[in-house]
């Protein structure tokens, strides 16, 4: 399966993030990606706290405008994020969705993933977000399928909590998407490592995409879009700015990764329950 990164700066303007999206997703489609993954945020991200977030259902503009270009050039989208409304008129869900659009004219909604950890920190360099104020989080694992395929869902902050993306594999997943805007200050030391480390450790194609760059107010994000093998290897990475990388997933090459070193059988049970004896 070919599978291409879309890497973006997006901004609070929605319809210019929208025509860099378009632009980027053609070509990549046009150079042979069946799978086609864009960042956390990927139609608006706010710089400014004050800003108005237009968050809406599935069926709104946004998600709806989407499955159009997916339909239309007959291709699995992941929309990294975008914010859905809730059930809690304070806050939205930051939502990824997954689009078939192999049987077109518009893609099928394949799968809704509401992001469950959410990002509440305070770095010593002032950068400070608190998530929660405005998020409400998920609460169930998403596992869905591409070709027949197992995809796991997640976004962001989730890369941090390696038991969830085994839970995930529990359930099948061969591919862990981690769409993303992760800040510069952590993303230099740990975005690499931290992706690396659950492909590794699941044996999973991990692909993640990523936001780069200046997007305006405080909010810088590292870029380094990637998708990495099982055994830990990066097929591709995108460079600094808006672009997209495409790399060629070998699920041959996985089965025999997981034969050789069947690491996902040995698993105690007892270290996966909290108990010591």
């Amino acid at each position: 399966m070919n599978v291409a990164v879309v890497q973006l700066c997006s901004t609070q303007d929605i319809e210019a993030n929208h025509i860099t999206i378009e632009r980027f997703v053609r070509e990549a489609a046009a150079a042979g990606a069946r799978f086609v993954a864009l960042p956390e945020n990927t139609a608006f991200l706010r710089t400014d706290p004050s800003a108005p977030v237009p968050a809406q259902t599935v069926d709104g503009p946004i998600i709806t405008r989407l499955r159009k270009l997916a339909g239309e050039l007959g291709i699995w989208l992941l929309v990294g994020s975008f914010p859905e409304t809730s059930a809690d008129p304070a806050r939205y869900h930051n939502t990824s969705v997954l689009l078939n659009g192999t049987a077109g004219p518009v893609a099928s909604i394949a799968a809704v993933y509401r992001k469950m950890h959410l990002f509440d920190i305070e770095m010593t360099n002032d950068e400070s977000q608190r998530e929660s104020d405005i998020v409400a989080a998920g609460t169930e694992l998403v596992c869905t399928d591409i070709d027949d395929v197992k995809v796991g869902l997640s976004i962001c902050y989730d890369l941090r909590f390696p038991t969830f993306y085994q839970r995930l594999v529990d359930r099948g997943a061969r591919i862990l998407t981690v769409p993303s805007a992760f800040t510069e200050f952590t993303g230099k030391d740990h975005w690499l490592v931290l992706l690396r480390a659950r492909a590794i450790e699941t044996q999973t194609f991990v692909v993640a995409p990523d936001q780069s760059g200046y997007h305006g107010g405080k909010r810088r994000s590292y870029g380094k879009s990637v998708i990495i093998d099982p055994w830990g290897t990066t097929l591709c990475i995108a460079p600094d700015g808006p672009g997209w990388a495409m790399a060629r997933l070998d699920f041959d090459r996985q089965d025999a990764i997981r034969t050789s070193l069947p690491c996902l059988t040995h698993r105690h049970p007892r270290a996966y329950l909290g108990e010591t004896s």
